[in-house]
């Protein structure tokens, strides 16, 4: 037995899942396979012109989120989101999930309910069922839910489609959770220093607050592209920034990219809060990450339509890969993007995503009523 000690963190979290690949790359491939490792989701055959696509993804108490500070139902919902993300970014339509939690000791019924409800509504807004799963006891609350979902086999989008000339776009606003979690870590710094005499200042923060705790996949502008004709080459959801999702998107494609920075879309409660820190906001979008807004590429003839639609905007070109990926802003001209933001297996960071006391007054979504 080999007595060498690798830290996992010298691989990072994608060299680590290349090297996982590596590993079982002599297992026989199924002829329904059309997409393995690799992408936001893996897509298999399931009937004539049908594709299902799979995603798994885990939220890990201590890792990704504080659960003194994050209403249990807030994490439920975004729980199911962050995975409905996933398959959206496949251009699919979620059908059903399945959940494996981990609980501790310290959990009460109470709050599992609360968890429930928020894994209830998550499911009611993107049309699809929980139908089952399986629960152990842990030391920390552990959540991992799988989503199925099924595209038209013409419909199927995936990274490695960008082309040489082709624009590149995103959905909504970026860095709107980022901002959200500067604030809530505030906050709560401010509840450690002044205790009793603390009072929340969050009325200013709603938005980015909703952004950051209770994020929604963008299921609807996938119905959008379709009504008005879109079809995108390539596509990601933002999960760790933008600089990491177009790397990827390059890395599969064969590409590189220009982001065109002045055309980055924000919130205006995202300015003043990068405002309010003294930041630069650009960073918010390019590594902040937890967006879950869509990155996407599209043919040139396509980008006047992307033009009209209403919540989309065009923020650079897909070039020839020796180029690499740039950043393009009229103070600092054209200069490499490398990617960057939340890194799992970091040793030097706490890795807590998502922060919020229990005791703010959060804001309030409007699927409660649901």
């Amino acid at each position: 037995m080999s007595q060498t000690f690798t830290p996992i963190s010298t691989l990072g979290e994608f060299g680590l899942i290349q090297r996982m690949s590596d590993r079982l790359a002599d297992i026989p491939r199924s002829a329904a396979l059309i997409e393995g490792i690799g992408d936001d989701a893996a897509v298999y055959r399931a009937g004539e012109n049908t594709l299902h696509v799979i995603t798994t993804d885990a939220l890990i108490e201590g890792v990704h989120f504080d659960r003194t500070f994050i209403p249990m139902s807030f994490l439920g919902y975004k729980a199911i989101s962050v995975n409905v993300s996933d398959v959206v970014a496949m251009n699919a339509r979620p059908m059903y999930a399945t959940i494996s939690l981990g609980i501790p000791r310290n959990m009460s019924v109470e709050m599992l309910d609360s968890l429930y409800d928020g894994l209830r509504l998550g499911c009611k807004k993107y049309g699809m069922e929980l139908v089952g799963g399986d629960t152990s006891t842990s030391h920390a609350l552990y959540i991992s839910i799988t989503v199925v979902g099924e595209v038209a086999e013409r419909d199927v989008v995936f990274r490695r489609g960008a082309n040489v000339g082709d624009f590149l776009c995103v959905t909504g606003d970026v860095g709107g959770a980022y901002a959200g979690l500067k604030v809530l870590l505030d906050q709560r710094q401010a509840l450690k220093d002044l205790g009793d005499s603390y009072e929340p200042d969050l009325e200013a923060h709603q938005y980015v607050i909703q952004r950051q705790l209770r994020p929604t996949a963008r299921l609807d502008m996938i119905e959008a592209f379709k009504k008005a004709g879109i079809r995108p080459t390539s596509m990601i959801d933002i999960s760790d920034g933008i600089a990491s999702e177009i790397h990827h998107i390059a890395q599969r494609s064969g590409v590189g990219a220009t982001v065109r920075i002045p055309a980055l879309p924000f919130d205006p409660e995202t300015r003043a809060v990068a405002d309010q820190f003294m930041d630069d906001i650009d960073a918010y979008a390019l590594f902040g990450g937890e967006d879950y807004e869509l990155l996407f590429t599209v043919d040139p003839s396509q980008v006047d339509k992307v033009d009209a639609l209403e919540g989309c905007s065009v923020i650079g070109n897909i070039e020839e890969a020796t180029k690499g990926i740039r950043a393009y802003s009229p103070d600092t001209g054209l200069m490499p993007l490398h990617p960057a933001g939340y890194q799992h297996f970091d040793p030097g960071d706490d890795n807590l995503d998502v922060l919020g006391p229990d005791n703010f007054e959060l804001p309030k979504s409007k699927n409660d009523s649901e």
